[in-house]
């Protein structure tokens, strides 16, 4: 399978990552995350999913644990506010969420050290807190991906669209 037909495959039409992370779908913990926005053009859940298949599926191409890429990236954002309007007195966001993500994920299942490691670090570069295994920088480097690339996606379809009509009025002209 080539890089090309990886990025098109849909986690869904994936049965070995359902099998890793089916408990966790199945969780009304879980599912609750699609009431949340993420990135503004997201919701928590998507973004979650997404984190989670693409770390897996870096994992497997690498021959890593990918099955506990695949549940950390799940769960690194295992939290129930908006971050944009709720502070905290004793950190920032991007210090305190990976502590309620793994207090929350403990809640509802049993957790590796790995799995741990994987949530408590996505934040490495924003925060201190050095990643212990090659799991843990690979959920914190596809995590960073996915948050500009939920960003910024919008923004790149109104740019194209602006161009478009451009385009279209000035072959009008000539």
């Amino acid at each position: 399978m080539d890089v090309t037909e990886l990025k098109k495959q849909n986690w869904q039409d994936d049965p070995e990552y359902i099998t890793c992370v089916s408990d966790l779908l199945e969780s009304n913990e879980i599912k609750e995350l699609a009431n949340y926005t993420q990135h503004h053009h997201s919701t928590r859940l998507k973004h979650c999913i997404d984190v989670s298949y693409e770390s897996y599926k870096i994992a497997k191409k690498m021959h890593l644990d990918y099955r506990a890429a695949a549940r950390g990236g799940l769960l690194h954002d295992l939290f129930y506010y908006d971050w944009r309007t709720t502070k905290f007195d004793v950190g920032s966001h991007a210090y305190i969420h990976p502590r309620v993500a793994l207090r929350n994920a403990k809640k509802i299942t049993d957790l590796t050290p790995k799995e741990e490691d994987i949530i408590l670090k996505h934040m490495w570069g924003l925060t201190l807190a050095r990643p212990k295994y090659m799991e843990s920088v690979i959920v914190s480097l596809v995590d960073d991906y996915a948050a500009i690339n939920e960003f910024m996606s919008p923004l790149e379809t109104k740019v194209k669209k602006l161009l478009a009509k451009n385009e279209k009025g000035n072959n009008l002209k000539g």
